[in-house]
């Protein structure tokens, strides 16, 4: 490992990681409480009608978009009362993972990658919870169901994607179809001199594409 990148490493373990931190118990939390609320909005589905069922793919590239927007936008670029996020994500995850050292070091290192806990709540239930009321109220309630099950959905995609980008190269999950380009795709966004400008979706390189800023090999 890069001498400079193993020093910052230690330093932000010893600065932000707690020793009381449990990686697989943070995993545990975002992927119980996503799978719930994903299984809450399915069961209030009555009588889906084919116009209905439309809403999965529309949610699907919106969410793509909104991940593409938000992180080539705040998380890229410095902006006014969202530094924080900018600091976490440009300055801190970028740092302890460059193009050159990817992988986790241990489970500790599972912070850097998978969102707070808090923000995981803030995300799902402030910002959901609105959109599925909203929608069920200009829309149906199958639209407004599904919209929320779809975007969840594609959160936990999010993560579970982003979190196996880090694992090591050898592991089975690398070896999944399709999981070697989007790894070579992430791997090249982490690259300092390209992470502004190239490969801003971490899931399904389909706004990338569309924005011109999709970057292979």
């Amino acid at each position: 490992m890069n001498a400079s990148t193993a020093r910052f490493r230690a330093a932000y373990r010893q600065q932000h990681i707690g020793p009381h931190y449990q990686g697989w118990l943070h995993m545990a939390f975002t992927v119980s409480m996503a799978s719930a609320i994903c299984i809450a909005c399915l069961m209030q589905l009555t009588h889906v009608t084919a116009l209905e069922w439309s809403t999965v793919p529309l949610t699907f590239l919106y969410v793509n978009l909104v991940e593409y927007l938000g992180h080539r936008g705040v998380m890229h670029r410095l902006r006014a009362g969202l530094g924080l996020v900018y600091e976490r994500h440009a300055c801190q995850h970028h740092v302890f993972f460059t193009d050159q050292d990817m992988q986790f070091d241990d489970t500790r290192d599972f912070k850097v990658v998978l969102f707070p806990p808090v923000l995981v709540t803030f995300f799902l239930l402030g910002f959901g919870t609105p959109a599925v009321l909203l929608l069920g109220w200009i829309a149906t309630s199958n639209v407004a169901w599904l919209f929320g099950a779809t975007a969840v959905a594609y959160f936990l995609n999010y993560e579970l994607l982003h979190f196996s980008y880090h694992l090591p190269p050898q592991h089975w999950i690398a070896r999944l179809p399709g999981m070697r380009l989007l790894r070579r795709l992430h791997t090249r966004h982490h690259d300092q001199a390209l992470m502004n400008k190239y490969n801003f979706n971490i899931t399904y390189p389909i706004a990338d594409w569309l924005m011109g800023t999709l970057k292979r090999d």
